[in-house]
């Protein structure tokens, strides 16, 4: 079984070096040319300038990754993928995501079959099930802090646009200042909502693309007022204003929330780490009865249904603690 699973491995390591040796050297020239063209890393050589084209748009090299993208394709999550590595505010696609999920899977396997005994050794499989999930927690943490960060920023915004109509600018322009007054991720976002709208694409659109890319209920409602008042006429800067107060005041209740259900998660996570605690206690004290668990298979089912009533009553008391506004 050892050797059959190492060969399995070996020839995936090699089979994926030789895929890229080979898909790196059948690019042709002209193709990196009207790559670089189309990307806008190719440099103007004309009358001597040395300035750079503007990107048009960015494409995904369809000579990588070619079976991982076909497997997201079938069951249609390419997409979301993609969007998920967006919102986190990566360069990377979704072949790059989906080999640095293997690749955690099968170093962590390798690993702890080699440093295991071999009684614990079927362990190996879950603890590496866990770190091909890794990258995966790894980039929903950069999505919600990103998301955070531009919560926390946005009421200001708003209070600028509607400053800036007030003195007379235009809302498109109010949208191309935000990105020379404000800091990333919301700068960013603006700036690039104005840049579709200024290269042809109507302005409900980009503000729809803008609520897709920033998945926040606050600017759900600012791309409704905006559609609205565009349709119906009335005042912005004043809705505006309005929705700016209306985030603060539920930030505001946010925070008095999370203070009062402090106590409520302290207790849940201290109430989830004990079991772990006396199990790692039992295991340097009476290890003999602790091997129960992973020789005998009446043991490993125990240990199962343990581990899942654990985590389902964390999930239940983290429910209850959670209190959205």
């Amino acid at each position: 079984m050892t050797t059959f699973t190492f060969t399995v491995i070996g020839i995936w390591l090699l089979a994926l070096t030789a895929w890229l040796l080979v898909s790196k050297s059948v690019r042709s020239a002209d193709m990196d040319r009207l790559k670089g063209r189309l990307i806008g890393k190719q440099q103007k050589k004309a009358k001597g300038a040395n300035q750079e084209e503007a990107a048009l748009f960015t494409v995904e090299e369809p000579s990588k990754g070619k079976i991982v993208l076909g497997i997201l394709e079938r069951y249609k999550l390419n997409e979301k993928l993609k969007q998920l590595l967006e919102q986190a505010g990566l360069k990377w696609n979704s072949g790059r995501f989906i080999h640095s999920c293997m690749a955690f899977f099968i170093a962590a396997y390798v690993l702890m079959y080699l440093l295991l005994p071999d009684q614990a050794r079927p362990l190996a499989i879950f603890i590496a099930i866990f770190a091909g999930f890794l990258p995966l927690v790894y980039v929903l943490r950069l999505r919600s802090k990103r998301i955070r960060a531009f919560e926390e920023i946005f009421p200001d915004s708003l209070e600028f646009i509607s400053r800036s109509m007030r003195a007379g600018h235009a809302f498109s322009v109010s949208l191309e200042m935000i990105h020379r007054e404000f800091q990333e991720p919301l700068a960013g976002e603006f700036r690039r909502t104005f840049e579709e709208h200024n290269l042809g694409l109507p302005l409900d659109v980009a503000l729809q693309s803008l609520s897709k890319r920033v998945p926040l209920l606050d600017v759900h409602f600012f791309v409704s007022a905006v559609l609205l008042q565009k349709r119906t006429g009335g005042n912005l800067a004043e809705i505006l204003d309005k929705l700016a107060y209306i985030i603060r005041e539920r930030f505001k209740l946010r925070g008095r929330i999370r203070a009062i259900s402090a106590h409520g998660k302290l207790t849940g996570i201290a109430l989830s780490c004990i079991p772990i605690g006396v199990a790692i206690l039992m295991f340097f004290t009476n290890p003999d009865y602790v091997k129960f668990f992973f020789l005998d298979e009446t043991g490993n089912m125990m240990l199962g249904i343990a581990v899942f009533l654990q985590i389902t009553g964390y999930l239940i008391m983290k429910k209850i603690v959670t209190i959205e506004v």
